[in-house]
């Protein structure tokens, strides 16, 4: 007669199934990260090889030059290709963009998981992630038609006609595509993006430490400022950074409104050009040695990203050690 543990326990042969699915799902897994891996190798490998003739020729003057002149071989490099004017535009955007976006998503997720009432909660967090889902095509295009010219430009002459005089920063005249406007667009695409990460991150905040707070006597204002946002520390540098790394990759919408000029710009108010955009608006039209230059440029862009991620990691960890959180 059979006791309860033994008539409990799956029989032979079903353990035997489960053990071959564990070894095969063991494997499956293993092959998709091994995957992910081989595919990262690939990408860098390749770009890689077709740009370091033009890594060859060009030397650190590629990223400390403007000289952007390809040439026309298709066995040699010929031109010059000075990257700096497009790495400082890419950087430059993508500061202004992570400046205004994060706080403003850091206002956002509070409102939706801390101050919004039950009705309003659910509609609103829907509308936050369906901005996050809007084609950048056709940001590109509203902002050029009508969110650059008729809300930004106004804001950027009165700057121009105030602190302008001051800080060369906003020094005038400006233009309707700049890099400001730039900053702008990218910021309005990355916020909801940093708004649906934290917006999980504050609700992951543990309930019994903001109702300790609560009953020594501390307003929603500081339990929010001296509980979630403490506790919240590593998840906003990571959300952050995961909106840096959108921003810094972005191209349509930025190619729209950035205004082309290869160059480096003081003054936030005039036009410039990024590195996705200038692949973007040269590609087609390129040399075999121009490919070489661009394919260069999404070298070093990735490479830029690469150091931002690691960089935003070891912060994020060290914050988790020092406080004994777990990072992401």
């Amino acid at each position: 007669m059979l006791t309860a543990d033994q008539s409990a326990r799956p029989p032979i042969g079903g353990r035997g199934r489960g053990r071959f699915a564990d070894v095969a799902f063991r494997w499956l897994v293993t092959a998709a990260g091994a995957a992910v891996l081989l595919i990262l190798a690939l990408m860098i490998g390749t770009t890689t090889v077709e740009a370091w003739p033009v890594f060859v020729k060009e030397g650190l003057g590629f990223l400390t030059s403007t000289d952007w002149r390809p040439g026309p071989s298709r066995t040699e490099i010929t031109g010059s290709y000075g990257g700096a004017a497009f790495l400082w535009g890419t950087a430059v955007s993508s500061l202004i963009a992570i400046i205004i976006a994060v706080p403003l998503a850091i206002g956002i997720a509070l409102f939706l998981t801390q101050l919004a009432p039950g009705w309003l909660r659910r509609p609103a967090s829907y509308a936050v992630d369906l901005l996050a889902m809007i084609p950048s095509v056709v940001i590109g295009l509203w902002a050029l038609l009508f969110f650059v010219p008729v809300v930004i430009y106004p804001v950027m002459e009165l700057l121009a006609g105030t602190i302008g005089q001051v800080i060369p920063l906003f020094a005038g005249p400006p233009t309707v595509r700049s890099l400001f406007a730039a900053g702008i667009v990218l910021a309005l695409m990355i916020m909801p993006i940093i708004t649906a990460l934290l917006r999980e991150i504050f609700d992951t905040v543990p309930a019994d430490e903001r109702y300790a707070a609560f009953a020594v006597g501390a307003t929603r204002w500081e339990v929010m400022r001296h509980v979630i946002l403490p506790r919240s520390r590593p998840g906003i540098i990571g959300a952050s950074m995961l909106g840096l790394g959108r921003a810094l990759g972005e191209t349509i919408a930025v190619l729209m409104v950035v205004g082309g000029s290869p160059s480096i710009v003081i003054e936030l108010f005039r036009p410039a050009q990024t590195i996705a955009g200038q692949i973007a608006s040269g590609f087609a039209e390129a040399s075999p040695e121009g490919i070489s230059g661009l394919i260069a440029l999404g070298v070093a862009l990735f490479g830029l990203t690469i150091l931002i991620n690691v960089a935003a990691r070891a912060i994020v960890w060290r914050l988790g050690e020092t406080r004994g959180d777990a990072a992401l």
